[in-house]
């Protein structure tokens, strides 16, 4: 097999050299190495070609580089603006933020993707309902008091509810945002579907004229268990007034239909009415328009910018370019501008004037707003059309989703343009590929487009995993109309860049040492560990030879002191484990057995030390609670280490007598001094009698 680093490494005269090393060997009648030998010019050609050969298997382009990761099934992961969610309870009447709004925090900019209404609604109390009745949850409002309260009881069940009460009619809203604060346990691993409910489902409703109606949930809270946003949306009905609680309001209600927690959830703080924004920076905005005539455009970008406008003439054309003129009174492709006191700026189009104007049809008009960064540069360059043709940009670290380029060609009746998407296959299309992190643009295929001038179009940057900004920040508005002070209740979520190629490389090889089959222990502990959802402290695989199958041992988390493999554990295992076993492999998943040692223990203790007789207990447990430690199923609890243990505390002077027995012969046996567990079994600390005598 070529090793790809010596094609690489060796040079031609390297290769030379071992030619004509070779040569006594291969012919002992060839006696003439000098350069005027046919033979040896003929070896010189094949070393050359075998030389640039090597040369080029190294020098793979990025397309090429690509493709063989793809067939591996690894592509890059593109990059991602940070979502944060913010509070709008300081402003005390309705206001409608614009698409595009902009905040600051430090020098960080975020950005609204749409039309969002905020100030509209409050949540003004929060209660749980049970058999026993209604129980005030409202200082989960309070931002600065950080008290978990398990929402669902003690003990949850189906039919407990969580009622969320409002103080105006939020009908208003196309979707309302929660945001829930939780006690995550830092055991539980993450599901792929951020959306799924393993250990609980909840109905959610609101009360309307005729009672409470079932409303659409998207819950990313996994029923209350992780931090995250809950998104709703109301129906039809008119809502009402709810006089049941304690409190009067417009009401929300979550209900249990299934509890089976395998911790019981508690939550910190509760957020309402959020509303999102992205971490972005727009240099460039874009928007297009479906009138013809007269259009008002509002820069969201700033004051200091530059227009470029452009038309679509024909159905299924491209669009053309008119230049910006204060009046319409001549002859060509001019439409004319008027500022507004708002801010906005007015463009007018008039065929009967300047004998040309943009068609009445869907996005007909497009307008371009730059900043004064990107207009000085906002020229790419020329699409030359050989292979992988590379051009730099004069941004970094751009928002694949907001970018695209200007293409400008020409024909008989002057400059056309037409608008490219990274990545965009359509037959005769410039197909490229945006290295966002870079700044830089790959032409794959340059279709029709070859001598076509780039420009840039519309472009923002991120800053990537900075966006994802720590909770609990006071963000600013640009807009001086609007009241600051914008509340972050959790984390910024997403922020990430494009992965380069090097980096696709490492994730593929650290894909290759991570097991996904089956085959030794280690690879079953580690595929049972990391089951998405679950919260797993231990797990121990062994084999049975006597019935030929692979045994495992789980531990989950939990709030009890003998933790219980519960049937959704057992279920999510096995379908796991089914789908990585070696087709001839078998396996059974085994629910951990407990065993309890005693101890008794006589030691001589340092005069003028206090509590030693607890301090003694209290090491002595820790070294055989094999629950609460780094001990795993069936490992050998060693005599010597809990002599050593003792032995070691301050105030110990030495240990006189000490015995370890096992209370359940069946599940853990003693040889010599040590206790040996069976191997689905952990030790847990059982009668420990510690005598202690004062040393002279």
């Amino acid at each position: 097999m070529l090793r790809v680093d010596d094609l690489k490494a060796r040079t031609y005269e390297e290769r030379m050299v071992d030619v004509l090393r070779e040569l006594p060997i291969r012919s002992s009648e060839w006696t003439n190495y000098n350069a005027s030998d046919p033979g040896i010019t003929i070896l010189e050609n094949l070393t050359a070609f075998s030389a640039l050969q090597g040369a080029e298997i190294v020098t793979l382009s990025y397309r090429a580089k690509m493709a063989l990761l793809k067939m591996a099934g690894f592509v890059p992961m593109r990059g991602k603006c940070s979502k944060v969610l913010l509070s709008a309870d300081h402003i005390s009447s309705p206001v409608i933020l614009n698409s595009g709004e902009r905040f600051h925090l430090g020098n960080m900019t975020f950005e609204t993707n749409r039309e969002t209404l905020i100030g509209v609604s409050r949540i003004i109390g929060v209660f749980s309902h049970d058999n026993n009745g209604y129980r005030d949850l409202s200082f989960l409002l309070d931002k600065e008091i950080n008290v978990p309260a398990k929402i669902f009881t003690e003990t949850p069940k189906a039919g407990n509810s969580l009622y969320f009460m409002i103080d105006n009619n939020p009908a208003k809203y196309k979707e309302i945002i929660f945001y829930i604060k939780a006690m995550e346990s830092i055991h539980r691993n993450k599901t792929n579907d951020r959306t799924e409910h393993i250990f609980a489902d909840i109905k959610w409703e609101c009360f309307t004229n005729t009672g409470f109606k079932e409303i659409n949930a998207r819950d990313y809270t996994s029923a209350f268990i992780n931090s995250g946003e809950i998104k709703l949306s109301f129906p039809e009905d008119e809502l009402a007034v709810y006089n049941e609680t304690p409190v009067s309001g417009y009401c929300i209600r979550a209900t249990l239909t299934r509890a089976q927690y395998d911790i019981v959830p508690k939550v910190n703080n509760i957020f309402g009415f959020l509303f999102e924004v992205w971490q972005k920076d727009t240099k460039a905005y874009s928007q297009t328009y479906s009138k013809n005539d007269k259009l008002d455009v509002f820069s969201p970008i700033g004051k200091d910018v530059y227009y470029l406008v452009f038309g679509k003439e024909k159905k299924g054309s491209s669009y053309r370019r008119y230049e910006l003129s204060t009046t319409l009174d001549r002859t060509g492709r001019f439409c004319s501008f008027t500022d507004n006191k708002d801010g906005s700026v007015t463009f007018s189009f008039s065929e009967e004037k300047c004998g040309y104007a943009p068609m009445k049809a869907k996005e007909c008009v497009r307008v371009i707003i730059y900043s004064e960064e990107i207009m000085r540069r906002y020229s790419v360059g020329k699409v030359i059309g050989y292979d992988d043709q590379e051009m730099k940009i004069p941004c970094e670290n751009i928002v694949i989703d907001n970018f695209f380029l200007i293409a400008r060609r020409k024909d008989e009746e002057g400059y056309y343009y037409d608008f490219v998407r990274p990545e965009k296959k359509v037959d005769g299309a410039l197909y490229y590929h945006l290295l966002e992190g870079e700044g830089k643009i790959i032409i794959e295929d340059p279709g029709d487009f070859i001598d076509a001038d780039l420009f840039m179009g519309s472009v923002s940057t991120t800053e990537g995993e900075k966006g994802n900004i720590s909770a609990g920040n006071t963000v600013l508005i640009d807009n001086p109309n609007i009241p600051s002070g914008f509340y972050n209740p959790g984390a910024g979520i997403g922020g990430c860049f494009r992965e380069n190629l090097d980096k696709v490389k490492d994730r593929f090889l650290k894909d290759m040492r991570t097991p996904y089959r089956a085959v030794t222990a280690s690879d079953y502990e580690y595929i049972v560990k990391t089951t998405p959802g679950l919260c797993i402290r231990k797990a121990k695989a062994f084999m049975d030879a006597g019935s030929n199958t692979v045994k495992v041992t789980v531990l989950p988390e939990s709030e009890e002191k003998f933790p219980k493999l519960s049937g959704i554990y057992l279920n999510k295992i096995n379908d796991r484990l089914k789908e990585r076993r070696l087709l001839t492999s078998q396996f059974s998943i085994v629910k951990p057995n407990y065993v309890a040692i005693s101890v008794k223990c006589t030691a001589y203790v340092k005069r003028h030390f206090n509590d030693c007789k607890n301090q003694i207990e209290e090491r002595i447990k820790s070294k055989i609670d094999y629950i609460n430690s780094e001990h795993n199923f069936g490992d050998r609890l060693l005599f010597e280490d809990v002599f050593h243990a003792i032995e070691e505390l301050p105030c110990v002077e030495y240990v006189y007598d000490l015995s370890l027995h096992s209370e359940n012969n069946k599940l853990a046996q003693m040889k010599e001094y040590d206790i040996y567990p069976r191997f689905d079994c952990l030790c847990y600390p059982g009668e420990i009698t510690v005598e202690i005598v004062t040393a002279e």
